[in-house]
C-alpha cells in the first residue's frame, strides 16, 4: 500500500522536525523516525486504529506528542495531519471534510 500527504500535513511534519532539532541535536531525527515508524504501522494495518469517521483514523506517535490523521482511499493511505495532542484540537477538520467529498 502506498501513502501520500496532504501538503499541510508535509509541512507540520517539517515544522514538528525543526523544532524538536532545535531543542536537542538529533531529537528532529528520532521525531522523523517515529513518525516513519508509525506510517510503517499504518500501512501494515490501516484499520487497527482509532475511528473518527467512516474514512479517518488517527495513529498516536511514540516518544512525542503528536498524532497522524489519515485516510484509508483507494489510491491508498492519505495523511491529512501530523498533529500536536494539545495544540488547537481539530483544526485539521476541514481537510477531513475536504477529503471526504
Amino acid at each position: 500500500m502506498k501513502f501520500s500527504f496532504h501538503p499541510a500535513a508535509k509541512y507540520e511534519l517539517s515544522q514538528a522536525a525543526e523544532f524538536y532539532k532545535q531543542k536537542e541535536l538529533n531529537l528532529g531525527l528520532d521525531f522523523l523516525e517515529e513518525v516513519y515508524s508509525a506510517i510503517k504501522r499504518i500501512l501494515e494495518f490501516p484499520l487497527s486504529f482509532q475511528k473518527f469517521s467512516v474514512n479517518t483514523r488517527k495513529c498516536l506517535i511514540n516518544r512525542f506528542p503528536f498524532a497522524i490523521i489519515y485516510q484509508i482511499k483507494e489510491e491508498g493511505v492519505i495523511i491529512l495531519a501530523i498533529t500536536h495532542l494539545s495544540r488547537k484540537p481539530g483544526y485539521w477538520i476541514e481537510r477531513v471534510k475536504k477529503s471526504d467529498d
